[in-house]
């Protein structure tokens, strides 16, 4: 699961079009991913919900769970390579 996916779909979205795409139900995706039915469906409704408990349902889906930053990194920055900042 890219941040790329995320933003367009929401991670609920992903995760609900998985699960219906294994044919479970979220009580199912529930015991795969040792998490009960009504957290499953608050992920679903993209309700706020832990980074551990998407990357349960996630793991359990087969999903790869991706952060990225969404920032750019200031390409004039130099970074010292001698630990003494000259």
């Amino acid at each position: 699961m890219s941040m790329g996916e995320a933003e367009q779909h929401g991670f609920g979205d992903i995760i609900r079009e998985a699960r219906k795409k294994q044919g479970w139900s979220q009580v199912e995706l529930g015991e795969k991913s040792g998490l009960s039915r009504p957290t499953i469906a608050r992920v679903e409704a993209n309700k706020d919900v832990t980074t551990g408990t998407i990357a349960k349902v996630a793991q359990a889906l087969g999903l790869k769970l991706e952060l990225k930053r969404s920032y750019a990194q200031p390409s004039d920055r130099k970074e010292s390579v001698d630990g003494d900042g000259l």
